[in-house]
Protein backbone atom coordinates (compact mmCIF):
# COMPACT_ATOMS: atom_id res chain seq x y z
CA UNK A 1 0.00 0.00 0.00
CA UNK A 2 1.06 3.71 -0.99
CA UNK A 3 0.64 4.53 2.59
CA UNK A 4 3.67 2.52 3.78
CA UNK A 5 5.90 3.64 1.01
CA UNK A 6 6.49 6.77 2.63
CA UNK A 7 5.61 9.15 5.50
CA UNK A 8 4.60 13.04 6.01
CA UNK A 9 5.81 13.18 9.70
CA UNK A 10 3.94 16.89 10.50
CA UNK A 11 1.14 19.30 8.79
CA UNK A 12 3.96 21.89 8.20
CA UNK A 13 6.42 19.88 6.89
CA UNK A 14 7.78 20.63 3.26
CA UNK A 15 9.32 17.36 2.74
CA UNK A 16 8.36 13.50 3.30
CA UNK A 17 9.89 10.56 4.09
CA UNK A 18 10.18 7.35 2.35
CA UNK A 19 9.70 4.21 3.93
CA UNK A 20 10.92 1.65 1.31
CA UNK A 21 12.97 2.43 -2.00
CA UNK A 22 10.95 4.81 -4.43
CA UNK A 23 12.49 5.00 -7.54
CA UNK A 24 12.70 7.70 -10.09
CA UNK A 25 9.90 8.53 -12.12
CA UNK A 26 7.52 7.34 -9.68
CA UNK A 27 3.97 8.91 -8.93
CA UNK A 28 2.66 9.49 -5.28
CA UNK A 29 0.36 10.62 -4.08
CA UNK A 30 0.98 13.17 -0.88
CA UNK A 31 -1.86 15.15 0.78
CA UNK A 32 -4.05 15.26 -2.44
CA UNK A 33 -1.69 16.02 -4.62
CA UNK A 34 0.36 13.96 -7.54
CA UNK A 35 4.14 14.19 -6.85
CA UNK A 36 6.65 12.64 -9.44
CA UNK A 37 9.74 12.03 -8.42
CA UNK A 38 12.77 13.60 -10.18
CA UNK A 39 15.33 10.87 -8.86
CA UNK A 40 15.57 7.71 -7.03
CA UNK A 41 14.97 8.27 -3.07
CA UNK A 42 16.28 5.67 -0.67
CA UNK A 43 14.93 4.16 2.32
CA UNK A 44 14.97 6.61 5.36
CA UNK A 45 15.72 9.74 2.79
CA UNK A 46 13.61 12.75 2.19
CA UNK A 47 11.85 14.21 -1.06
CA UNK A 48 10.27 17.66 -1.52
CA UNK A 49 6.74 17.63 -1.56
CA UNK A 50 6.42 21.33 -3.08
CA UNK A 51 8.85 23.60 -4.40
CA UNK A 52 11.42 25.03 -1.66
CA UNK A 53 12.96 28.53 -2.51
CA UNK A 54 17.11 29.09 -2.15
CA UNK A 55 17.57 30.08 1.13
CA UNK A 56 14.02 28.84 2.61
CA UNK A 57 13.44 26.59 5.75
CA UNK A 58 13.60 22.44 5.33
CA UNK A 59 10.85 21.84 7.57
CA UNK A 60 10.85 17.91 9.00
CA UNK A 61 8.36 17.22 12.52
CA UNK A 62 7.28 20.41 12.43
CA UNK A 63 10.46 22.49 13.05
CA UNK A 64 13.82 23.51 10.59
CA UNK A 65 16.21 21.11 9.99
CA UNK A 66 18.31 23.51 8.09
CA UNK A 67 17.83 25.37 5.18
CA UNK A 68 17.77 25.30 1.22
CA UNK A 69 21.77 25.93 0.10
CA UNK A 70 19.96 26.34 -3.96
CA UNK A 71 16.37 26.00 -5.18
CA UNK A 72 14.77 22.42 -4.48
CA UNK A 73 12.18 21.22 -6.96
CA UNK A 74 8.62 19.61 -5.99
CA UNK A 75 9.85 15.24 -5.94
CA UNK A 76 13.67 15.82 -5.46
CA UNK A 77 16.44 14.71 -3.32
CA UNK A 78 16.50 16.55 -0.12
CA UNK A 79 19.55 15.53 1.60
CA UNK A 80 23.28 17.04 2.77
CA UNK A 81 24.04 18.18 -0.89
CA UNK A 82 20.98 20.81 -0.93
CA UNK A 83 20.68 21.75 2.64
CA UNK A 84 22.77 23.56 5.34
CA UNK A 85 22.52 23.69 9.21
CA UNK A 86 20.99 27.08 10.87
CA UNK A 87 23.20 26.46 13.98
CA UNK A 88 25.09 28.71 15.67
CA UNK A 89 27.66 28.44 18.90
CA UNK A 90 25.08 30.99 19.86
CA UNK A 91 21.48 30.92 20.52
CA UNK A 92 18.55 32.92 22.95
CA UNK A 93 16.36 30.97 24.75
CA UNK A 94 12.96 32.28 26.19
CA UNK A 95 10.32 30.28 29.16
CA UNK A 96 7.30 29.99 28.17
CA UNK A 97 5.02 29.61 31.35
CA UNK A 98 2.00 28.70 29.04
CA UNK A 99 3.54 26.16 26.96
CA UNK A 100 4.98 24.71 29.66
CA UNK A 101 1.61 24.34 31.65
CA UNK A 102 0.25 22.74 28.85
CA UNK A 103 2.79 19.85 28.63
CA UNK A 104 1.78 19.80 32.77
CA UNK A 105 -2.03 19.26 32.28
CA UNK A 106 -1.15 16.25 28.99
CA UNK A 107 1.04 14.79 31.67
CA UNK A 108 -1.29 14.83 34.93
CA UNK A 109 -4.02 13.06 32.11
CA UNK A 110 -1.68 10.44 31.71
CA UNK A 111 -1.12 9.66 35.20
CA UNK A 112 -4.38 9.41 36.02
CA UNK A 113 -4.41 6.85 33.08
CA UNK A 114 -1.66 5.18 34.76
CA UNK A 115 -2.75 5.62 38.54
CA UNK A 116 -4.33 2.11 38.78
CA UNK A 117 -2.42 0.15 35.91
CA UNK A 118 1.07 0.05 36.79
CA UNK A 119 2.93 -2.79 35.97
CA UNK A 120 4.62 -5.31 38.47
CA UNK A 121 8.28 -6.78 37.99
CA UNK A 122 10.21 -9.05 40.16
CA UNK A 123 13.30 -7.29 41.72
CA UNK A 124 15.66 -7.13 44.00
CA UNK A 125 15.23 -5.03 46.88
CA UNK A 126 18.36 -3.68 48.05
CA UNK A 127 19.20 -3.03 52.09
CA UNK A 128 19.22 0.59 51.24
CA UNK A 129 15.91 0.55 49.27
CA UNK A 130 16.89 0.67 46.13
CA UNK A 131 15.39 -2.00 43.80
CA UNK A 132 18.31 -4.21 41.69
CA UNK A 133 16.89 -6.28 38.12
CA UNK A 134 20.19 -8.10 38.13
CA UNK A 135 21.76 -9.57 40.89
CA UNK A 136 25.62 -9.92 39.46
CA UNK A 137 29.01 -9.59 41.06
CA UNK A 138 30.86 -6.69 39.85
CA UNK A 139 35.22 -5.38 39.70
CA UNK A 140 35.69 -2.27 39.46
CA UNK A 141 39.76 -1.70 39.43
CA UNK A 142 40.72 1.97 40.70
CA UNK A 143 43.52 2.03 37.66
CA UNK A 144 43.88 0.36 34.82
CA UNK A 145 47.15 -1.41 35.55
CA UNK A 146 45.50 -3.83 37.22
CA UNK A 147 42.46 -5.02 34.24
CA UNK A 148 44.49 -7.90 33.73
CA UNK A 149 44.36 -9.21 37.11
CA UNK A 150 40.90 -8.72 37.29
CA UNK A 151 40.34 -10.86 34.11
CA UNK A 152 41.96 -13.69 35.31
CA UNK A 153 39.50 -13.34 38.03
CA UNK A 154 36.56 -13.52 35.85
CA UNK A 155 37.92 -16.06 34.08
CA UNK A 156 38.15 -18.19 37.55
CA UNK A 157 34.82 -17.32 38.68
CA UNK A 158 33.10 -18.32 35.78
CA UNK A 159 34.38 -21.42 36.25
CA UNK A 160 34.02 -21.94 39.85
CA UNK A 161 30.33 -20.26 40.49
CA UNK A 162 28.05 -21.14 37.50
CA UNK A 163 24.82 -18.83 36.64
CA UNK A 164 21.73 -19.69 38.74
CA UNK A 165 18.35 -18.39 39.67
CA UNK A 166 20.26 -16.26 42.12
CA UNK A 167 23.15 -15.02 40.87
CA UNK A 168 23.48 -13.68 37.36
CA UNK A 169 27.40 -13.52 36.69
CA UNK A 170 30.03 -11.36 36.63
CA UNK A 171 31.47 -8.54 34.74
CA UNK A 172 35.12 -5.82 35.24
CA UNK A 173 34.50 -3.03 34.01
CA UNK A 174 37.98 -2.57 32.92
CA UNK A 175 39.30 1.23 31.91
CA UNK A 176 42.63 2.68 31.56
CA UNK A 177 42.57 5.79 33.91
CA UNK A 178 42.73 6.15 37.81
CA UNK A 179 46.20 7.73 37.40
CA UNK A 180 48.05 10.10 35.25
CA UNK A 181 45.08 12.16 34.79
CA UNK A 182 44.48 15.94 36.11
CA UNK A 183 41.78 18.45 37.51
CA UNK A 184 38.21 17.20 36.73
CA UNK A 185 38.98 14.46 34.07
CA UNK A 186 40.82 12.59 37.58
CA UNK A 187 37.90 13.36 39.41
CA UNK A 188 35.23 12.51 36.84
CA UNK A 189 36.86 9.16 36.81
CA UNK A 190 36.47 9.02 40.21
CA UNK A 191 33.19 9.85 40.85
CA UNK A 192 31.44 7.57 37.93
CA UNK A 193 33.96 4.45 39.68
CA UNK A 194 31.98 5.08 42.73
CA UNK A 195 28.82 5.71 41.04
CA UNK A 196 29.42 1.95 39.60
CA UNK A 197 30.58 0.69 43.19
CA UNK A 198 27.06 1.41 44.36
CA UNK A 199 24.85 0.35 41.60
CA UNK A 200 22.04 -1.93 42.80
CA UNK A 201 22.12 -4.40 40.02
CA UNK A 202 25.30 -5.85 41.43
CA UNK A 203 24.34 -7.66 44.41
CA UNK A 204 28.52 -8.09 45.60
CA UNK A 205 31.30 -5.81 44.86
CA UNK A 206 34.78 -5.79 44.65
CA UNK A 207 37.31 -3.08 44.06
CA UNK A 208 40.50 -3.79 43.49
CA UNK A 209 43.55 -1.40 43.60
CA UNK A 210 46.85 -1.57 42.61
CA UNK A 211 48.66 0.67 45.32
CA UNK A 212 50.52 3.63 44.07
CA UNK A 213 47.81 5.12 41.72
CA UNK A 214 47.17 8.43 41.86
CA UNK A 215 43.13 7.40 42.61
CA UNK A 216 44.77 6.13 45.98
CA UNK A 217 43.04 3.46 47.72
CA UNK A 218 42.04 5.69 50.76
CA UNK A 219 40.62 8.42 48.80
CA UNK A 220 39.14 6.22 46.78
CA UNK A 221 37.09 4.39 49.95
CA UNK A 222 36.80 7.20 51.47
CA UNK A 223 34.58 8.94 48.12
CA UNK A 224 32.92 5.86 48.14
CA UNK A 225 31.41 6.29 51.20
CA UNK A 226 29.49 3.85 53.64
CA UNK A 227 28.95 0.41 52.05
CA UNK A 228 27.49 -2.74 53.71
CA UNK A 229 31.23 -4.98 53.73
CA UNK A 230 28.95 -8.26 53.36
CA UNK A 231 28.26 -6.65 49.88
CA UNK A 232 31.52 -4.62 49.08
CA UNK A 233 35.22 -5.57 49.67
CA UNK A 234 38.62 -3.78 48.46
CA UNK A 235 41.99 -4.88 48.11
CA UNK A 236 45.11 -3.56 46.74
CA UNK A 237 47.10 -5.86 45.22
CA UNK A 238 51.01 -4.55 46.33
CA UNK A 239 49.87 -4.73 50.20
CA UNK A 240 49.59 -8.94 49.61
CA UNK A 241 51.46 -11.31 48.70
CA UNK A 242 49.59 -13.43 46.41
CA UNK A 243 46.84 -10.58 45.00
CA UNK A 244 44.97 -13.39 42.67
CA UNK A 245 44.28 -16.04 45.86
CA UNK A 246 43.28 -12.99 47.84
CA UNK A 247 41.18 -11.92 45.16
CA UNK A 248 39.27 -15.32 45.35
CA UNK A 249 38.66 -15.16 48.81
CA UNK A 250 36.73 -12.18 48.66
CA UNK A 251 34.76 -12.84 45.40
CA UNK A 252 33.55 -16.17 47.12
CA UNK A 253 32.75 -14.20 50.12
CA UNK A 254 30.55 -12.19 48.05
CA UNK A 255 28.91 -14.60 45.53
CA UNK A 256 27.72 -16.81 49.28
CA UNK A 257 26.59 -13.33 50.56
CA UNK A 258 24.61 -13.45 46.88
CA UNK A 259 23.09 -16.19 47.75
CA UNK A 260 20.12 -14.65 49.98
CA UNK A 261 18.64 -12.70 47.61
CA UNK A 262 15.65 -13.02 46.23
CA UNK A 263 13.17 -11.41 43.68
CA UNK A 264 10.22 -9.87 44.90
CA UNK A 265 7.09 -8.24 43.24
CA UNK A 266 7.48 -4.42 42.97
CA UNK A 267 5.66 -1.49 41.33
CA UNK A 268 7.57 -0.58 37.35
CA UNK A 269 7.29 2.72 38.71
CA UNK A 270 10.54 1.73 40.67
CA UNK A 271 12.40 1.40 37.56
CA UNK A 272 15.03 3.85 35.98
CA UNK A 273 15.89 4.02 32.44
CA UNK A 274 18.03 5.55 30.18
CA UNK A 275 17.37 6.77 26.54
CA UNK A 276 19.89 6.31 24.03
CA UNK A 277 20.01 6.00 20.30
CA UNK A 278 23.00 5.14 17.77
CA UNK A 279 23.58 4.12 14.31
CA UNK A 280 20.33 6.30 13.43
CA UNK A 281 18.92 6.73 9.90
CA UNK A 282 16.04 8.74 8.74
CA UNK A 283 13.83 6.44 10.19
CA UNK A 284 14.56 6.72 13.43
CA UNK A 285 12.61 9.42 14.43
CA UNK A 286 9.48 7.96 12.84
CA UNK A 287 9.33 4.73 14.69
CA UNK A 288 11.70 3.81 17.03
CA UNK A 289 12.71 6.82 19.30
CA UNK A 290 8.84 7.37 18.86
CA UNK A 291 8.29 4.02 20.61
CA UNK A 292 10.66 4.63 23.30
CA UNK A 293 8.67 8.33 23.67
CA UNK A 294 5.75 6.64 24.15
CA UNK A 295 7.15 4.30 27.09
CA UNK A 296 8.92 6.88 29.02
CA UNK A 297 5.96 9.23 28.76
CA UNK A 298 4.13 5.69 30.42
CA UNK A 299 6.76 5.11 32.75
CA UNK A 300 6.92 8.63 34.04
CA UNK A 301 2.97 8.70 34.50
CA UNK A 302 3.52 5.43 36.74
CA UNK A 303 6.03 7.98 38.33
CA UNK A 304 8.85 6.10 37.57
CA UNK A 305 12.19 7.41 35.96
CA UNK A 306 13.86 8.41 32.71
CA UNK A 307 17.16 9.42 31.71
CA UNK A 308 18.15 11.44 28.27
CA UNK A 309 21.48 12.11 27.56
CA UNK A 310 23.67 13.01 24.57
CA UNK A 311 23.40 16.91 24.49
CA UNK A 312 25.42 17.87 21.36
CA UNK A 313 22.08 15.77 20.24
CA UNK A 314 19.86 17.99 21.30
CA UNK A 315 21.09 20.93 19.24
CA UNK A 316 18.79 22.24 17.09
CA UNK A 317 15.79 20.87 19.28
CA UNK A 318 16.75 22.11 22.82
CA UNK A 319 14.09 24.59 22.97
CA UNK A 320 11.20 21.45 22.58
CA UNK A 321 12.52 20.41 25.50
CA UNK A 322 13.08 23.81 27.41
CA UNK A 323 9.31 23.80 26.98
CA UNK A 324 8.72 20.82 28.84
CA UNK A 325 10.63 21.86 32.35
CA UNK A 326 8.36 21.68 34.89
CA UNK A 327 9.37 25.15 36.59
CA UNK A 328 11.33 28.19 35.55
CA UNK A 329 14.44 27.01 37.80
CA UNK A 330 14.57 23.18 35.79
CA UNK A 331 14.19 25.71 32.33
CA UNK A 332 17.01 27.65 33.63
CA UNK A 333 18.89 24.43 34.14
CA UNK A 334 18.42 23.14 30.65
CA UNK A 335 19.38 26.46 29.31
CA UNK A 336 22.73 26.27 31.19
CA UNK A 337 23.16 22.00 30.17
CA UNK A 338 22.97 23.18 26.19
CA UNK A 339 25.10 26.36 26.90
CA UNK A 340 27.84 24.89 28.75
CA UNK A 341 28.03 21.64 26.33
CA UNK A 342 28.36 24.23 23.16
CA UNK A 343 31.26 26.09 25.23
CA UNK A 344 32.87 23.03 25.37
CA UNK A 345 33.29 22.29 21.58
CA UNK A 346 34.29 26.32 20.87
CA UNK A 347 37.04 25.76 23.75
CA UNK A 348 38.41 23.11 21.54
CA UNK A 349 37.55 25.51 18.54
CA UNK A 350 35.18 23.01 17.49
CA UNK A 351 31.77 23.81 15.75
CA UNK A 352 28.81 22.62 17.42
CA UNK A 353 27.07 21.05 14.02
CA UNK A 354 29.77 18.86 13.41
CA UNK A 355 26.95 15.91 13.08
CA UNK A 356 25.80 13.89 12.00
CA UNK A 357 28.54 11.03 11.17
CA UNK A 358 28.47 9.27 7.89
CA UNK A 359 26.06 6.21 9.01
CA UNK A 360 23.83 8.59 9.85
CA UNK A 361 23.87 10.52 6.40
CA UNK A 362 23.91 7.53 4.70
CA UNK A 363 20.59 6.39 6.62
CA UNK A 364 18.82 9.63 5.21
CA UNK A 365 19.66 12.41 8.55
CA UNK A 366 21.00 15.59 6.47
CA UNK A 367 21.94 17.67 9.29
CA UNK A 368 22.17 18.02 13.10
CA UNK A 369 18.54 19.49 14.15
CA UNK A 370 17.56 16.65 11.56
CA UNK A 371 18.77 13.75 13.87
CA UNK A 372 18.32 16.50 17.47
CA UNK A 373 14.98 16.31 16.67
CA UNK A 374 14.76 12.59 15.93
CA UNK A 375 16.47 12.27 18.95
CA UNK A 376 14.48 14.11 21.59
CA UNK A 377 11.74 11.61 20.56
CA UNK A 378 12.76 9.80 23.15
CA UNK A 379 11.71 11.65 25.94
CA UNK A 380 8.33 11.52 24.36
CA UNK A 381 6.45 14.61 26.18
CA UNK A 382 7.16 13.76 29.71
CA UNK A 383 7.86 16.72 32.13
CA UNK A 384 11.46 17.16 32.65
CA UNK A 385 12.26 17.44 36.62
CA UNK A 386 15.86 17.85 36.86
CA UNK A 387 19.19 18.50 35.37
CA UNK A 388 21.98 16.19 35.95
CA UNK A 389 25.94 16.69 36.18
CA UNK A 390 28.04 13.94 34.32
CA UNK A 391 28.38 11.35 37.68
CA UNK A 392 25.18 13.05 39.25
CA UNK A 393 23.05 10.37 40.74
CA UNK A 394 19.21 10.45 39.97
CA UNK A 395 17.35 12.12 43.17
CA UNK A 396 13.78 13.18 41.20
CA UNK A 397 11.40 11.12 39.52
CA UNK A 398 10.17 11.77 36.24
CA UNK A 399 12.32 12.78 32.94
CA UNK A 400 16.21 13.61 33.37
CA UNK A 401 18.54 14.94 31.36
CA UNK A 402 21.90 14.26 32.16
CA UNK A 403 25.33 15.92 30.85
CA UNK A 404 27.28 13.91 28.57
CA UNK A 405 28.23 13.42 25.02
CA UNK A 406 26.89 10.96 22.18
CA UNK A 407 29.37 8.70 21.84
CA UNK A 408 27.63 5.48 22.34
CA UNK A 409 30.07 3.45 25.12
CA UNK A 410 30.48 7.36 27.13
CA UNK A 411 26.64 8.09 27.08
CA UNK A 412 25.74 4.36 28.37
CA UNK A 413 28.28 4.27 31.00
CA UNK A 414 26.80 7.74 32.04
CA UNK A 415 23.60 6.94 31.95
CA UNK A 416 24.59 3.37 33.60
CA UNK A 417 26.16 5.50 36.39
CA UNK A 418 23.86 7.94 37.33
CA UNK A 419 21.16 5.33 38.54
CA UNK A 420 19.79 3.38 34.95
CA UNK A 421 18.77 -0.13 36.15
CA UNK A 422 18.21 -0.21 31.95
CA UNK A 423 19.17 1.56 28.68
CA UNK A 424 16.58 1.27 25.75
CA UNK A 425 18.93 1.86 22.96
CA UNK A 426 17.19 2.77 19.23
CA UNK A 427 19.72 2.13 15.98
CA UNK A 428 18.70 2.41 12.59
CA UNK A 429 22.05 1.04 11.45
CA UNK A 430 22.72 -1.38 14.18
CA UNK A 431 25.16 -2.09 16.90
CA UNK A 432 26.03 -4.89 19.15
CA UNK A 433 27.25 -3.14 22.03
CA UNK A 434 26.23 -3.26 25.43
CA UNK A 435 26.37 -1.03 28.42
CA UNK A 436 26.77 -2.32 32.15
CA UNK A 437 23.15 -2.93 32.40
CA UNK A 438 20.65 -4.46 30.51
CA UNK A 439 20.54 -2.65 27.28
CA UNK A 440 17.54 -2.94 24.71
CA UNK A 441 18.48 -2.87 21.42
CA UNK A 442 15.46 -1.51 19.21
CA UNK A 443 15.52 -1.31 15.37
CA UNK A 444 14.41 1.65 13.30
CA UNK A 445 13.04 -0.49 10.62
CA UNK A 446 12.15 -4.25 10.10
CA UNK A 447 14.89 -5.12 7.61
CA UNK A 448 17.69 -4.51 10.50
CA UNK A 449 15.72 -6.50 13.04
CA UNK A 450 15.50 -9.17 9.98
CA UNK A 451 19.35 -9.11 9.41
CA UNK A 452 21.03 -8.60 12.98
CA UNK A 453 19.00 -11.22 15.17
CA UNK A 454 22.09 -11.32 17.29
CA UNK A 455 21.90 -7.82 17.83
CA UNK A 456 18.06 -6.49 17.93
CA UNK A 457 15.55 -7.21 20.75
CA UNK A 458 12.67 -5.36 19.59
CA UNK A 459 11.29 -4.56 15.79
CA UNK A 460 10.17 -0.88 15.71
CA UNK A 461 9.50 -1.21 12.05
CA UNK A 462 6.03 -2.95 12.91
CA UNK A 463 4.50 0.64 13.88
CA UNK A 464 4.60 0.95 10.41
CA UNK A 465 2.24 -1.80 9.23
CA UNK A 466 0.29 -2.81 12.32
CA UNK A 467 -1.47 -1.70 15.01
CA UNK A 468 0.52 0.97 16.98
CA UNK A 469 -1.18 0.26 20.54
CA UNK A 470 -0.22 -3.15 20.09
CA UNK A 471 3.58 -3.13 19.18
CA UNK A 472 3.45 -0.57 22.59
CA UNK A 473 1.91 -3.32 24.88
CA UNK A 474 4.33 -5.63 23.04
CA UNK A 475 7.40 -3.77 23.80
CA UNK A 476 5.73 -2.50 27.78
CA UNK A 477 5.75 -6.37 28.06
CA UNK A 478 9.40 -6.67 26.60
CA UNK A 479 10.80 -4.55 29.21
CA UNK A 480 9.13 -6.34 32.01
CA UNK A 481 10.14 -9.63 31.17
CA UNK A 482 13.58 -8.09 30.74
CA UNK A 483 13.46 -6.09 34.11
CA UNK A 484 12.47 -9.20 35.99
CA UNK A 485 15.14 -11.10 34.82
CA UNK A 486 12.80 -13.28 32.52
CA UNK A 487 14.75 -12.57 29.63
CA UNK A 488 17.76 -11.28 29.18
CA UNK A 489 19.06 -8.99 26.29
CA UNK A 490 21.33 -9.87 23.33
CA UNK A 491 23.78 -7.85 24.37
CA UNK A 492 23.91 -10.19 27.68
CA UNK A 493 23.41 -13.05 25.76
CA UNK A 494 26.14 -12.20 23.65
CA UNK A 495 28.41 -11.32 26.66
CA UNK A 496 28.83 -7.62 25.62
CA UNK A 497 29.25 -5.07 28.36
CA UNK A 498 31.72 -2.17 28.67
CA UNK A 499 32.46 1.56 30.33
CA UNK A 500 34.12 4.11 28.77
CA UNK A 501 34.94 7.60 30.31
CA UNK A 502 34.33 10.69 29.44
CA UNK A 503 38.18 12.73 29.15
CA UNK A 504 38.77 16.33 28.59
CA UNK A 505 41.89 17.18 29.73
CA UNK A 506 45.70 16.59 29.83
CA UNK A 507 47.12 12.95 30.32
CA UNK A 508 50.20 13.01 32.01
Amino acid sequence: MEQYKFITIHPDDVVAVAIAPLGKGEVVRVGGNDITLVMDIPSGHKFAIKDIAEGEPIIKYGAPIGQAKQHISQGEHVHASNIKTLLSETAAYHYNKELALQFQEKAEKRKAFWADKTPTIQAYRRANGKIGIRNELWIVPTVGCVNKIAETLVSWTNQTFPVNERYDGIHVWNHPYGCSQLGDDHEATRTILADLVHHPNAGGVLVLALGCENNTPESFKELVGDVDPNRVKFLTSQEVGDEIEESKKLIAALHDAMQNDRREPVGMDNLIVGFKCGGSDGLSGITANPLVGRFCDALTAMGGTGILTEVPEMFGAEQLLMNRSQDEDVYKQTVRLIDDFKQYFVKHEQVVYENPSPGNKAGGISTLEDKSLGCIQKGGEAIITDVLAYGQQVTRRGLNLLSGPGNDIVSTTALTATGAHIILFTTGRGTPLGAPVPTVKISSNSALAAKKTGWIDFDAGRLLAEDNEEVLSDFLSLIQAVASGDKRTRNEENGYAEISLFKDGVIL
